[in-house]
């Protein structure tokens, strides 16, 4: 059990059900009236961002999510199937629990994926993957402007914006987190 008293960044815990993460938290101790503690709180599960107030009292089970590296297969249409390196059993996962994750993962990648009492819940792509484009408009000699940016699709169907000198065939790193460009491969 955590006290609401000795809540930190980072720290998981057990609410209605739900799986919590503790994304920001101030103690407050107003001049009149009792101390508590505002937290601004994220289903791990779902990705709901709450705010919340709690005694600095108030007791919680601490929830244990474990992370394992990960191995993506393939995608036989409705599920995408990973495998656990150290014993090569493979668990098959569903759209929702892949969720963003799996635009940047192409086969043989490795992710990592979260757990909560045995169950999978998502899927983290590595934060940089080089990826090839295979289609955008063609660049032309002299398209050196940094600042001019055209649409491209991946190898993995994600499209994004990339500067005019990037071709078909070209590898380009993207950095998972906000899906943007940031350089050649």
């Amino acid at each position: 059990m955590i006290t609401a008293g000795d809540f930190r960044k980072g720290i998981t815990f057990e609410m209605e059900g739900g799986v919590w993460n503790i994304v920001d938290f101030q103690h407050v101790k107003p001049g009149k009236g009792a101390a508590f503690v505002r937290t601004k709180i994220k289903n791990i599960m779902t990705g709901a961002v709450i705010e919340r107030t709690f005694n600095p009292t108030d007791k919680m089970p601490r929830a244990i999510v474990e992370t394992k590296d990960m191995q993506y297969l393939y995608n036989d249409g409705n599920l995408y199937y990973f495998m656990d390196p150290e014993t090569y059993e493979q668990m098959p996962l569903n759209q929702s629990q892949v969720e963003d994750a799996i635009r940047f993962v192409k086969e043989n990648t490795n992710v990592s994926i979260r757990f909560f009492k045995g169950e999978a819940f998502s899927v983290e792509a590595p934060n940089f993957v080089d990826l090839e484009v295979t289609q955008t408009e063609p660049g032309f000699k002299g398209d050196t402007a940094s600042n001019t940016y055209k649409p491209a699709t991946l190898e993995t169907g994600f499209e994004l914006m990339v500067p005019l000198f990037i071709n078909i065939g070209d590898m380009i790193k993207i950095d998972t987190r906000s899906g943007e460009y940031l350089s050649r491969a």
